[in-house]
């Protein structure tokens, strides 16, 4: 059934997961959106993603459940594998971590993020018909009170009620929004990509039998570094990220590629097998992970510009969530807008952080203590208790509905922001952390 026209008109800058789901889902909410993108063409450029079930929950209402089905075909079934994750240098595997099973309201996607990308992509611009502009360049953002719009490299400006800025942690509209320009952050980690065919792992005998038994996810954890290896379509395609120490200053750019003999330096004592793995690789990326101060808003001085995504809060590789978070955000804005109807978008868009700010802080973190947990690892502890050294499936995170939750609590957000402009009044955020549990 076709949702109820809003008439409130949407751009969205950027067409990747956070801007794609944005869009979709003001889509589904009667709003007229339109996508400006960068990209020339669409590629599908990558290696994994992880999508945890508060986003599959989101993907799994598209199209009665078509788009989540098209994704699972193309995505690692870990159901009899489960995770093993190995001592650095022994190699022995200390915890065989079981994977839960799929719910098909709430599944968990592991893939190629091209292939995904490509599929998200198709049902918004083939499937819903939302006009998706390639190779347009937005070289400024501007609002006023009553509208806000974009500036594009020909010099054409476009306007809309809203602008979602979802174009990255180098998005512009992260300067019109602080008001200053915020430089990023070396977090003091890097990490090598690759995604191959399995062609030379198969001829390996150290290395075949990850080729030979379906899909597989093994994980080496060593002091300071982590060495994560899958391999996926029946163990036709083989993927690894290894996170490691990086000190290099970030400039402009902090994707290069990377070289297999710094490779081999970090593994050095490691387990063979890793090694036996790596050297298989025909190319890989060298990707320094950025961060970025915690913004103290993600909304413009007239609210009618929302930083969405990476270009509000980038997360770590090691949290598994920032995809899921930036898909979050779409349908959270997507609600509010509806709720908060065509003369009420600036608050609307204040609700939006309302609802967002505390939980994407709190998930954010995990990202950091998952890491820590494992570049220290206690050796001794996890002797004892095996189960320590798990990655982390918090019920919180995975059992959220993003769309629920913003139904629910939008009267409560719009009720909080009337008290905090208040003079002298003082109140908390609304917290969708461990309390908002919908499973």
């Amino acid at each position: 059934m076709a949702p109820t026209p809003t008439g409130i008109n949407v751009i969205v800058v950027g067409a990747g997961f956070g801007g794609l789901t944005a869009a979709i889902e003001c889509h589904r909410q009667g709003h007229n959106v339109t996508i400006y993108e960068n990209f020339p063409a669409l590629k599908t450029l990558g290696d994994i993603i992880s999508f945890g079930a508060n986003g599959g929950r989101i993907f799994a209402r598209w199209a009665d459940g078509a788009i989540a089905r098209k994704l699972r075909s193309l995505c690692i079934d870990l159901t009899n594998y489960g995770f093993r994750i190995h001592k650095y240098d022994t190699g022995e595997v200390v915890y065989h971590q079981p994977t839960p099973p799929q719910r098909e309201e709430a599944p968990v996607f592991n893939g190629h993020r091209g292939e995904l990308h490509e599929v998200v992509f198709n049902y918004a611009r083939d499937e819903l018909g939302i006009p998706i502009h390639l190779g347009q360049h937005v070289d400024e953002y501007f609002e006023t009170e009553d509208k806000a719009g974009i500036v594009l490299k020909s010099g054409e400006r476009v306007e809309a009620d809203i602008v979602i800025g979802a174009d990255g942690v180098r998005s512009k509209a992260r300067e019109l929004v602080l008001g200053y320009v915020d430089k990023p952050k070396s977090s003091g980690y890097a990490v090598w990509r690759a995604w191959f065919s399995n062609k030379d792992m198969i001829a390996d005998p150290r290395t075949k039998e990850f080729c030979e038994n379906g899909d597989t996810f093994n994980g080496w954890i060593g002091p300071d570094v982590h060495f994560l290896f899958s391999t996926i379509k029946g163990g036709k395609d083989c993927c690894w990220v290894l996170t490691h120490k990086d000190e290099h200053d970030i400039d402009e750019s902090w994707s290069f590629p990377g070289k297999l003999e710094d490779v081999y330096k970090v593994l050095e004592g490691w387990d063979p097998v890793c090694k036996a793995i790596v050297e298989k690789t025909p190319s890989l990326v060298d990707w320094k992970l950025v961060y970025r101060d915690p913004l103290p808003t993600w909304v413009s001085k007239h609210a009618r510009i929302l930083l969405l995504g990476d270009a509000a809060h980038p997360f770590l590789p090691t949290s598994a969530q920032g995809a899921t978070q930036a898909m979050e955000d779409g349908v959270t804005i997507a609600v509010a807008l509806k709720r908060g109807g065509k003369d009420g978008v600036p608050a609307a868009v204040r609700a939006h952080q309302e609802l967002r700010y505390e939980r994407v802080r709190a998930v954010q973190k995990t990202g950091e203590s998952t890491r820590d947990r494992w570049h220290k690892t206690d050796w001794e502890t996890v002797k004892q208790n095996p189960k320590s050294i798990e990655f982390p499936r918090e019920d919180w995170i995975h059992g959220f509905d993003a769309e629920k939750y913003a139904e629910d609590n939008y009267d409560e957000a719009i009720k909080k922001l009337a008290i905090k402009q208040e003079p002298e009044e003082e109140t908390a955020p609304l917290a969708a952390v461990p309390p908002a549990v919908v499973v």
